[in-house]
């Protein structure tokens, strides 16, 4: 029933006049109308469709993870994947990419609502899980918007460049500014502390967040900052709650979907909008990043597939929600280890990023295959790290975030090259387009400024 008077409050705008007059002469029940329990507001966090799923795509759909033939992306119905495929520099119309998150964001801003006029049951666990569960969502969305709508995080100038709208209450006729993007981020990391602070050690509902989740989206944070030291700290914090990694020597690379949803690394799941030209039986594995990965590595068979349509390609199949209509974006405890990993031989510590890369490559090499790495310088190591991150990462949300803070350190840049057909098109590294644009339709809408060019 509480869905179905929400469904009815967001439609009544749109409604004709007719339909308005009936829907007025009935006298509503406000008690129906107004979440205000703890019950109303664990039902707001487990609406599954908004909370966790339909984040936006553009940054995977520019990455240099895939590629398609001047066929396929002709062939493309959505214009806006295609201007995002080559970075056009052109209006995008595509407002749900902005507005998924954000309502994420309001029925968070709701929970933490209806929290504050029960504060009576503050001391209670039921009462902190679900204000550690909507901070947490609010600092999900709110860094995944960052992510692509925002430029690489410097220090020196972060105070200075745009960042996100930063809603904070479930107010809707407030108008809306871009926050700083230091002042966006600052957002995201408070966020993620105290939902650290309320969180359980574990969570009995699949889908929401747990101690570890928050400690994993602060890690995440963190190394997107280029804070590496923080970075380096929450992973491991994360790391000492809950470390448990999917060995790939149990998995059957023949399945059409090998990897289990809701498997034992995922910290918090969470998928894109309908993946379209990314679509896994659509788009084609780079073929560079293919071949970097060694036949005794179960990911080359478990994560690909040969491709039908076209000789020596292939296509992904190794989606963290066993699905391909979509990209899993979520959580895992295969990234925190990534994140300790190049944290650690950042800030100096090269035996302890030696002993995260060890125990997850040995989950995902032929059982005996594998031999520990033992390389002690840290440049090399560096190298190998970012390297893997990469190959185990892939099309899991975070290579595009990835490419702008590595950008900012030219040992690590990398200019991204689209072929169609005789076209060439590029990226360069650092280039103001690593900020997509935000919809035409939101700029019209909410009069905050477009990203720079």
């Amino acid at each position: 029933m509480l869905k179905k008077q929400f469904l009815l409050i967001a439609l009544f705008p749109v409604m004709g006049m007719t339909s308005c007059e009936k829907f007025l002469d009935e006298k509503p029940d406000i008690k129906l109308v107004v979440p205000k329990s703890l019950d109303d507001a664990d039902l707001l966090l487990n609406d599954y469709s908004t909370m966790n799923d339909n984040y936006p795509l553009y940054g995977e759909l520019g990455n240099d993870d895939y590629f398609l033939t001047k066929e396929l992306w002709e062939a493309a119905s959505d214009i806006d994947q295609r201007n995002a495929y080559v970075w056009a520099d052109v209006p995008y119309e595509d407002v749900s990419q902005w507005r998924n998150p954000y309502k994420t964001v309001y029925n968070a801003n709701q929970v933490l609502e209806i929290l504050a006029k029960n504060t009576a049951y503050n001391k209670d666990k039921r009462f902190q899980r679900i204000s550690g569960e909507a901070h947490f969502f609010r600092a999900f969305a709110f860094q995944f918007l960052i992510e692509i709508y925002c430029v690489a995080y410097q220090a020196g100038t972060a105070a200075d460049e745009y960042g996100i709208p930063l809603r904070l209450d479930p107010a809707i006729d407030e108008p809306s500014s871009r926050a700083s993007l230091k002042d966006s981020y600052d957002q995201v990391i408070q966020d993620y502390k105290t939902a650290a602070t309320s969180l359980p050690d574990q969570n009995e509902f699949v889908g929401r967040p747990f101690k570890a989740s928050a400690y994993a989206g602060l890690s995440r944070a963190y190394i997107a900052m280029g804070d590496y030291a923080q970075a380096y700290a929450y992973a491991d914090s994360c790391m000492l709650l809950y470390a448990g990694l999917l060995d790939f020597n149990t998995l059957d690379p023949s399945n059409s979907l090998p990897i289990p949803r809701f498997n034992r690394e995922v910290l918090f799941p969470a998928v894109s909008k309908y993946t379209g030209i990314m679509n896994a039986e659509y788009c084609f594995v780079d073929t560079v990043l293919y071949r970097t990965y060694a036949a005794d590595d179960w990911r080359k068979t478990v994560l690909f597939e040969a491709s039908n349509e076209l000789e020596g390609a292939f296509h992904f199949k190794g989606n963290f929600d066993n699905a391909t209509g979509n990209l899993f974006v979520g959580l895992t405890t295969s990234e925190v280890f990534l994140n300790k990993a190049e944290s650690a031989v950042r800030i100096g510590k090269v035996s302890e990023a030696l002993s995260a890369m060890n125990q997850l490559l040995k989950t995902r090499w032929k059982t005996e295959a594998f031999s520990d790495w033992t390389e002690t310088d840290p440049e090399r190591l560096l190298m190998m790290i970012v390297a893997e991150r990469r190959k185990e990462l892939v099309f899991r949300g975070r290579r595009w975030a990835d490419l702008k803070r590595l950008n900012l350190e030219s040992r690590f840049q990398k200019k991204l090259v689209r072929k169609l057909g005789d076209k060439e098109h590029q990226l360069e590294p650092n280039s103001p387009k690593y900020a997509y644009r935000l919809s035409e339709i939101v700029i019209n809408l909410s009069g905050i400024p477009q990203n720079k060019r």
